[in-house]
């Protein structure tokens, strides 16, 4: 009989993305034994960092065709894994390695998966997870009874809780060959960037329709690197083409967690608080009094962002 949830470690070069933790942290609530499932070359010593958060265990599959990430090795492995220990739930984030992963995992197994969900609710043998649909105008539920059970949940929904927990490492049969890889990666460009990647960062700073352009950019950009804050923005401000997709916030871009989140030149529209509601201090910017955004701020600032940031940056750097 099915047992366990398994939550896929995503990680990359040793560094343990922040949705892997959220991922186990909510685990621990199914009542369920928890498994990390770990992947990669020498890559052992991430156990007590998973077991910190939750893992019960760590199920490691170590070897050269691991290195890095490749859809054949790994999901023949997985595969082979689940045949093995025969898990009941399978979580993976939302990420470009997730979606892939997933997607190919669930095919092979012919099972049904749920992608993109933002809320998950997993108990006697079944799971129904909440994800957006029609552009993020309407939550949807889907209820997956096939097992294992499989989706993928998108990052900074879910908190991260420290569990103590010691992560027992269980190494793996390695059933992947050379054969399964069919992709050969010959070079990895990683987009260079000193500011902190969305989703994981501390401190975020966003723009929307206020920024008026190009320029308004440019401030929240300063603002940003004094505090060292990932940059954001609305889907006015993507839409318009001051910032690209990768940094839009909201139920259709990506939900943050941050200790601090500062709005700038942000209305506030449902789709982009259900993005950014859960930020532990929210401080917001705006003309606008009756802005939505002022109904979830902790510090709200009526004024012309253009005048209000050169301030704060000015005092900053003193």
């Amino acid at each position: 009989m099915a047992k366990g949830t398994w939550v896929v470690v995503d990680q990359r070069d040793g560094k343990i993305r922040k949705v892997t933790f959220e991922l186990l942290s909510a685990a621990q609530s199914y009542g369920d034994e928890v498994t990390a499932v770990l992947f990669g070359k020498g890559v052992e010593g991430l156990a007590a960092e998973l077991g910190k958060f939750g893992a019960d265990k760590v199920l490691v599959a170590d070897d050269d065709v691991f290195a890095n990430y490749n859809t054949g090795a790994y999901v023949a492995q997985m595969a082979a894994m689940i045949k093995e220990y025969d898990p009941a739930v399978i979580l993976f984030g939302h990420t470009s390695m997730g979606k892939d992963f997933a997607a190919r995992l669930a095919q092979k197994l012919e099972v049904g998966m749920a992608t993109d969900c933002v809320a998950a609710e997993i108990s006697g043998g079944k799971g129904v997870f909440t994800r957006a649909i029609y552009a993020g105008k309407v939550l949807a539920k889907v209820a997956i009874e096939d097992t294992p059970i499989m989706a993928t949940i998108r990052a900074g929904v879910m908190e991260v809780a420290e569990s103590g927990k010691a992560g027992e490492v269980v190494k793996a049969a390695v059933a992947a060959t050379a054969a399964d890889v069919y992709q050969n990666v010959k070079e990895f460009m990683p987009t260079v960037s000193s500011r902190p990647e969305l989703t994981e960062a501390e401190v975020v700073v966003s723009g929307g329709r206020g920024l008026k352009g190009p320029e308004g950019v440019k401030v929240i950009e300063e603002l940003a690197d004094l505090l060292g804050a990932a940059i954001g923005g609305s889907r006015a401000s993507i839409d318009s083409g001051w910032l690209g997709h990768e940094y839009q916030v909201g139920q259709t871009g990506k939900v943050v967690n941050p200790n601090l989140y500062i709005a700038a030149g942000i209305s506030g529209a449902i789709q982009h608080l259900a993005g950014m509601s859960s930020s532990k201090f929210i401080a917001a910017i705006n003309t606008d009094p009756e802005a939505p955004i002022f109904s979830v701020t902790d510090f709200g600032v009526v004024g012309d962002l253009f005048k209000v940031i050169p301030v704060v940056t000015a005092e900053l750097k003193k």
